[in-house]
């Protein structure tokens, strides 16, 4: 058995917390042999565990405590602590994991809902499970999402070489904002989602540069975000938006316009990987 999660990009600009979705890059989990004991393997550094401490397994393992050990591999080729869902891809194949080793018959609802609760909110890992874009809410403990179409867009990620951790980004916002500028950055939420279901990427792609509720107060951590946008404004992009907490960028751009912007992002000088993605339309998968 093989588990596929895709990456996510939570945000997308004013859905902070709550809009989502997802690339097409993926963690692999593939269920080796019977074990004595829980081993992961992999080669994805030092630091992430490879026994029953591992987060994949610690996730599964709260959910289906009785699961028999397995010896586990673990692939990926999305980046970690770059603001595309690195950690959340971990939870939801973890939970995926418990759901078929313990005949679990979790529906998609119940998966988001379980994800949530470890990750604090929705909006990375609700698209993970269903893939394409995702609008959630979990307040009061109640999760609520709908799952729609992302118009056809090319993406472009423009991914920096150092890592910016979730704390620090966390740590930049404010505790609260006024009712004045609540009320202002909602509506443009509001209206940026509105774009979405309807296909409308420029008007969609104008109101990502306007959110409220955190590029502002990231933008010390993160300036290469206002040299992206400016960049993509005058190659004729939908718009640029912060991926996730950063320090990754994301442009929404015509497909006949991508190919020049890809040039100029990788002729910047800040050490970067520049990336052409897609959209994943099928959430997790096991094969």
């Amino acid at each position: 058995m093989k588990i596929r999660v895709p990456a996510t990009s939570a945000n997308l600009g004013p859905g902070f917390d709550s809009c989502g979705v997802a690339l097409d890059r993926y963690l692999f989990v593939e269920v080796i042999e019977d074990s004595e004991t829980w081993l992961v393997s992999h080669e994805l550094g030092a630091d992430i565990p490879k026994d029953e401490k591992n987060l994949l397994v610690a996730t599964a393992l709260q959910l289906a405590p009785e699961l028999a050990p397995k010896h586990l591999k673990m692939t990926s080729d999305i980046p970690v602590t770059r603001g595309l869902g690195s950690s959340s891809s971990v939870i939801v194949a973890g939970i995926e994991l418990a759901n078929r080793l313990g005949n679990l018959n979790l529906s998609d609802a119940q998966k988001i809902a379980y994800a949530t609760k470890l990750e604090g909110h929705p909006d990375n890992v609700a698209p993970a499970v269903c893939g394409d874009l995702v609008i959630a809410s979990a307040v009061d403990e109640q999760v609520d999402y709908v799952r729609h179409y992302f118009p056809p867009c090319d993406i472009i990620a423009f991914i920096p070489d150092a890592p910016l951790s979730t704390e620090k980004a966390r740590g930049a916002l404010p505790s609260q904002l006024s009712f004045k500028e609540a009320v202002a950055a909602s509506s443009v939420a509001n209206v940026m989602v509105a774009a979405l279901v309807t296909g409308n990427l420029p008007a969609a792609g104008k109101l990502m540069e306007k959110d409220r509720f955190h590029e502002n107060y990231r933008g010390p951590l993160v300036p290469h975000l206002q040299v992206i946008r400016e960049l993509a404004h005058e190659e004729g992009a939908y718009g640029c938006f912060l991926s996730g907490a950063g320090p990754t960028v994301l442009i929404l751009s015509p497909e006949d316009r991508s190919k020049k912007i890809l040039q100029l992002l990788k002729a910047l000088e800040q050490p970067a990987k520049v990336e052409l993605m897609n959209v994943d339309r099928e959430g997790v998968q096991v094969f």
